[in-house]
C-alpha cells in the first residue's frame, strides 16, 4: 500500500481511538468520579498512540510536517462526524460544511505544489 494511503488508514484508526478517549467517557462514565474517566481515557489514548506514531513516521517519509498536520485535520474531521452524529447522538449542523470547507482550503494551501 502506498504510504499516503497507509497513513491516511493508520490516522483514521488512531482519530477513532481518540474520540473515545476524549468523548466517550462523558455518554459511559459521567457518573463516575473524574478520575476515573482519565484513566480509562489514558489506557483508550495508548491505543491511539499505537496507530498515530507509525501513521506520523510513515507519512513523514512522503509528506511535509505541515502535509501531515493538514491531513490529520482531514481525518479527525471525517471520522469525528459520523462519531457525533451517530455515537453521541449529536445533530448534523451546517457548521461541519463550514468547518469542512475551511479545512479544504487548508488542503489545497498545503497541497497545490502537488497540484
Amino acid at each position: 500500500m502506498p504510504p499516503t494511503l497507509t497513513t491516511i488508514a493508520l490516522l483514521s484508526i488512531s482519530n477513532l481511538f481518540m474520540l473515545f478517549a476524549w468523548y466517550a467517557h462523558l455518554k459511559h462514565l459521567s457518573a463516575k468520579p473524574w478520575m476515573i474517566a482519565v484513566v480509562v481515557s489514558w489506557g483508550i489514548a495508548f491505543l491511539e498512540y499505537l496507530f498515530q506514531v507509525p501513521a506520523n513516521r510513515i507519512g513523514y517519509t512522503v509528506l511535509t510536517i505541515g502535509q501531515l498536520k493538514i491531513l490529520q485535520e482531514v481525518v479527525t474531521l471525517s471520522v469525528f462526524v459520523p462519531f457525533a452524529l451517530l455515537y453521541l447522538k449529536e445533530p448534523l449542523k451546517l457548521d461541519y460544511l463550514w468547518a469542512s470547507l475551511c479545512i479544504l482550503g487548508a488542503v489545497f494551501f498545503m497541497f497545490r505544489d502537488r497540484f
